[in-house]
């Protein structure tokens, strides 16, 4: 029984995903008001966790049987979480504020 699936993307797909996920799919999250500084994992990685699919505006609610959730992990070469943090703010990511 399968129960989970794993996606590489790299190079073009990769930024389209990105892009897509930001500027698309993150603001329709209910009460979204920034993603999380702690979820940096001490390497420069990022990992959100997402706990429906629907947010995505290409996949059809109507046609969906089961809502699904997913993890994403934006895996950056940074050696530092700081590096990392600068490195997707440049490149769009909302993040929460600094309190």
């Amino acid at each position: 029984m399968v129960i989970g699936l794993k996606i590489t993307l790299r190079g073009t797909r990769m930024y389209e995903f990105f892009d897509r996920f930001v500027n698309f799919a993150a603001p329709r999250i209910r009460d979204f008001r920034g993603f999380s500084r702690d979820s940096f994992d001490g390497r420069g990685s990022y990992n959100i966790g997402l706990s429906e699919q629907t947010i995505f505006p290409e996949i059809e609610y109507d046609k969906i049987k089961k809502v699904f959730g997913m993890d994403i992990a934006i895996v950056t070469s940074a050696k530092k979480d700081e590096d990392a943090l600068a490195l997707l703010e440049g490149l769009g990511m909302p993040f929460e504020r600094k309190k």
